[in-house]
């Protein structure tokens, strides 16, 4: 059974555990006498899998639930204590691959008295092999392993995603809703555009498009074919109605009360100030970063955005491979927002990077700096 580790120190039965920093720390304190019941959850559309093992080295018991089926988790947490003749108060410390499911199994489980672990996938140890076994039993197993592994003091099995609560994740879904409907805008501009070039035609999308179309011809003079202008028009239509909720949700964003008394409320007021940065790119910096992840050092900040230098040195040969771009994949404008006025104080010096020549001028500055995020009062 899983027992925290101790380390003998001499013959004479001195022992001492092994700890971290507690800024550190992000697995539940226990005593180093604690028993355990690990769960893991490889979470499906149509079913669950559950396995269960009291530590390294034990046979898993796996177990098939309905998806959603959150009753009968609890009657088979139930039927594995018995199973594995642990008392009924028996922890039990779960975890599961951070997906579609988002977080509202974590909170369920953290209601439930259970200590969970929501793991970013892209972390976790696989076979490097090219062609390698791939089941859900395997995938259970090797889940087990490592999060007996992160217990027993190997934090560098996997990554531990932080975990929003309620309010935080639900700041996020403005601006988000705000990328979705630039990228599909995108997306239909580059169809109108798409279509026409089709056949030899080159307009502004501007918003007289309906008219400039009954008036272009083609190459012999002859009207744009019906088919193809039906095409077209139900286009421009869906690129009306995008630009009608872009338009709509800017109103509420303007309206939107920053509260000084939160960390997102905060930032969102006091990071417009910066050199480079919007109002959007504000909201979006505040919500998604600063408000609620904690960040305490520039390396954080870095492996958030996917600013990571990735080396690479094997005997002799030793080059850069330039930033790993893990992360949270940004949206082109982002950041910073840039102002269109050259009048504006939110207008920046246009930075160029290895990325993609994005501009990255508030980011960079704030890994300039060694990691320190703007003074908030």
């Amino acid at each position: 059974m899983l027992r925290f580790p101790e380390i003998p120190l001499n013959k004479k039965g001195v022992t001492m555990t092994t700890t971290t920093c507690l800024h550190e720390f992000t697995a539940a304190a226990a005593p180093t006498t604690t028993m355990a019941l690990l769960l893991a959850f490889e979470l499906g559309d149509r079913s669950w899998k559950l396995g269960f093992t009291t530590g390294l080295g034990q046979p898993p018991r796996i177990r098939q639930v309905p998806a959603g089926a959150i009753d009968q988790v609890v009657e088979e947490v139930a039927r594995a204590k018995r199973r594995l003749k642990l008392p009924a108060n028996t922890s039990v410390i779960s975890c599961y691959e951070a997906g579609r499911e988002g977080f509202w199994l974590h909170r369920w489980l953290g209601a439930q008295g259970i200590t969970n672990h929501v793991v970013d996938s892209s972390s976790i140890e696989v076979n490097r092999r090219a062609r390698r076994a791939k089941t859900d039993k395997l995938d259970l197993t090797g889940l087990l392993n490592l999060l007996a592994r992160y217990l027993l003091g190997d934090r560098r099995v996997w990554r531990v995603v932080r975990v929003p609560n309620v309010a935080e994740e639900d700041a996020r879904q403005l601006h988000r809703s705000w990328e979705t409907l630039q990228q599909d805008r995108t997306r239909l501009l580059c169809r109108l555009q798409g279509l026409l070039m089709t056949q030899g035609v080159r307009l502004h999308i501007t918003a007289d498009f309906l008219a400039q179309l009954d008036a272009v011809h083609l190459w012999d003079g002859t009207p744009v074919p019906a088919g193809l202008k039906a095409r077209l028009t139900r286009v421009w239509a869906q690129l009306e109605v995008l630009d009608a909720q872009l338009k709509d949700l800017e109103r509420t964003r303007a309206v939107l009360p920053a509260d000084p008394g939160t960390a997102t409320g905060r930032y969102a007021r006091r990071l417009p100030t910066l050199r480079g940065i919007g109002p959007v790119g504000a909201w979006m910096l505040a919500t998604e970063i600063f408000g609620w992840r904690q960040i305490r050092n520039a390396r954080q900040l870095g492996g958030l955005v996917g600013l990571v230098p990735a080396p690479y040195q094997s005997g002799e040969t030793a080059h850069d491979q330039g930033i790993t771009h893990r992360g949270r994949s940004p949206p082109p404008h982002w950041p910073p927002t840039r102002s269109r006025d050259p009048r504006s104080p939110h207008r920046a010096r246009v930075q160029r990077s290895r990325c993609g020549d994005r501009e990255l001028v508030p980011t960079a500055s704030y890994l300039r700096v060694g990691g320190r995020a703007p003074n908030m009062p």
